[in-house]
């Protein structure tokens, strides 16, 4: 009997071992929001990638492909079949979808603005950037269920509230209302979003923040704001990010942490050599302080569960991103929860541990 008992008991705790194993972000957070990941079409392919994929995130962003210059690199051609594959995938699997992004100034192809030796005018300029959302959303509306809409159209160093880009040269502030009227008109059920970084800097909360309030006052159709969350282990502190998520949220939009990482090191934002006190490894020190700041930052998320409807991390793992080879030629980084072999590290169980 004894001996029975025991081959129960070691049944039972191995089914609550698998099940632990089986869950993922996304169930330990199903009662608060999305959890979402950056990927790219190779993810799709059956692997380690697409079961971790599969495991743990219940939303996907494609990192790239839908862009404007990768999607639309030519005025009469596009490139559906990367996207498409992205959008395949998340069908066949029951995955939500964000589409990222419809207007950016950093990557417009050149074509957009000009035609044949002269710049195009204002009405031509609409003309295409509204061809081009109309296309893009067009193809794919029911699939996605939200759209970063306007990227980065506030500067950072600066009083003024519009980035001076093409778009603002040529077509003034009204290229952003625009674009969100354009994208609603495309798909009407479709969640659309401003994005930007650096959304804990005062200075540009702000001028986010007033951006963002002119175009809902207009009755411009803008559903919520995107915190990218490109951080590192040293910034933002939770207040900043408290103050930031409270101060849109009180416009009565959405929020969401749209390109979540915390790189190990300080925050740079140019390129330059290598110099001797560079450290690139990943010491024991630095892990742990990445760990607690991913533990402070979800304490701040789900406090906000009301109006934060999905964080999305940019890229899957340290074996790959974007964050690799910058600000110098061979730096890796580690930004993610899960290691360069797919593992989940120390911080991945500080998040789940509430």
């Amino acid at each position: 009997m004894k001996k029975l008992y025991s081959i129960i008991l070691l049944l039972i705790l191995s089914t609550f071992f698998l099940q632990a194993q089986e869950k993922g972000l996304k169930d330990y957070y199903k009662d608060y929001f999305l959890i979402g990941v950056a990927v790219n079409p190779r993810m799709m392919d059956a692997g380690s990638e697409s079961a971790l994929i599969l495991q743990h995130f219940n939303s996907m962003t494609p990192e790239n492909v839908m862009k404007m210059g990768p999607i639309h690199p030519e005025e009469n051609r596009y490139n559906w079949g990367p996207a498409d594959k992205i959008v395949e995938f998340a069908q066949k699997n029951g995955l939500k979808m964000r589409g990222h992004t419809l207007c950016w100034h950093n990557q417009t192809p050149n074509w957009f603005f000009t035609k044949g030796d002269r710049p195009v005018s204002k009405e031509e300029l609409l003309d295409r950037l509204k061809q081009h959302i109309m296309d893009v959303v067009g193809r794919y509306k029911g699939k996605l269920y939200a759209w970063d809409v306007v990227n980065e159209a506030v500067p950072d160093n600066s009083d003024e509230i519009y980035r001076k880009t093409k778009f603002y040269d040529i077509i003034g502030e009204e290229y952003i209302e625009k674009a969100f009227e354009y994208a609603h008109a495309a798909d009407p059920n479709a969640l659309l979003f401003y994005n930007d970084y650096n959304t804990e800097n005062a200075s540009k909360r702000e001028r986010i923040y007033q951006l963002v309030k002119k175009l809902k006052d207009k009755g411009v159709p803008i559903h919520g704001v995107g915190l990218q969350g490109h951080w590192s282990v040293y910034e933002p502190t939770a207040q900043e990010l408290d103050e930031s998520i409270s101060k849109f949220a009180s416009l009565g939009l959405q929020v969401q942490i749209t390109e979540l990482d915390v790189s190990v090191y300080a925050k740079e934002h140019q390129r330059r050599e290598k110099k001797p006190t560079d450290i690139t490894a990943f010491p024991p020190e630095v892990q742990q302080k990445q760990t607690e700041h991913y533990k402070m930052l979800f304490e701040v998320f789900r406090k906000h569960k009301e109006h934060l409807t999905g964080v999305t991390f940019w890229n899957l793992s340290d074996k790959s991103t974007w964050l690799d080879t910058f600000p110098f030629p061979g730096r890796k980084d580690y930004p993610l929860l899960f290691d360069t072999e797919f593992k989940p590290k120390p911080a991945y169980f500080e998040v789940i541990k509430f």
